[in-house]
């Protein structure tokens, strides 16, 4: 009971652990803003939560690396549930990221949306959040952020960079009462690790165990704030 009645956006909510997170955060009665690029997917899982869970839904088509479109997602929340209570920025792309491999596209799709998209949902939401001293950020990173292989070396320059964001972060609301919360996820068994790679033959995490981790990171009390959960699997 908690989470009832909180206002959440959850980006990349179309598929894998965003989706899990938003089915979770719903089924604890809050309000979800479904964030993504694929607005068929988004509206099924919206038509899914009005008709069966105890929260509500709204799918507004986003491309967070564009950042009019993240300010008119913030927008369409605001108008539809008031303001934005907590931010899952979990939207992602995983694609070569070896410097020898010049994938220069892939690259700039990866920050695009990996480090731009976190930095676009952050800005759009913390000025509401500061003058209402109040509000929960939670960025989905990765153990990338932490580790290299020799095929992820931009891949977890983008999530060490999101590492950074959240540290950063910390020490700038400090006593704000805005909190944060960054998770770093092993690999977990979405279609985002099924198209990589370097996912192929090693045990995975499932969704669920991350919508878990936010949900444990949200209703904590007013007076903790968990800065950092890193979730591997066994």
């Amino acid at each position: 009971m908690q989470l009832e009645g909180k206002t959440a956006i959850v980006t990349g909510a179309s598929s894998g652990i965003g989706k899990a997170i938003a089915e979770k955060l719903a089924s604890e009665g809050v309000q979800v803003v479904l964030a993504a690029r694929r607005l068929e997917s988004l509206q099924e899982l919206e038509n899914t939560i009005n008709q069966q869970s105890n929260g509500k839904a709204l799918a507004v088509k986003t491309d967070i690396g564009k950042q009019a479109d993240v300010d008119n997602l913030i927008k369409r929340t605001n108008e539809a549930f008031g303001e934005t209570d907590v931010l899952v920025n979990c939207a992602g792309q995983m694609l070569a990221g070896a410097v020898r491999s010049g994938e220069v596209k892939q690259w700039e799709q990866m920050i695009d949306v990996n480090i731009k998209g976190v930095l676009y949902g952050v800005h759009a939401v913390l000025p509401a959040m500061l003058e209402k001293s109040a509000g929960h950020i939670i960025n989905i990173a990765s153990v990338s952020g932490f580790e290299v292989t020799k095929t992820s070396t931009v891949y977890s320059a983008t999530k060490f960079a999101v590492r950074a964001i959240s540290a950063g972060l910390e020490k700038e609301l400090a006593k704000t009462g805005v909190r944060m919360t960054n998770i770093s996820p092993g690999m977990v068994d979405t279609r985002l690790s099924g198209s990589s790679s370097w996912g192929n033959g090693r045990k995975k995490l499932e969704a669920e165990d991350i919508a878990n981790a936010v949900v444990y990171a949200l209703t904590q009390p007013d007076y903790v704030n968990v800065n950092e959960i890193t979730v591997r699997p066994q």
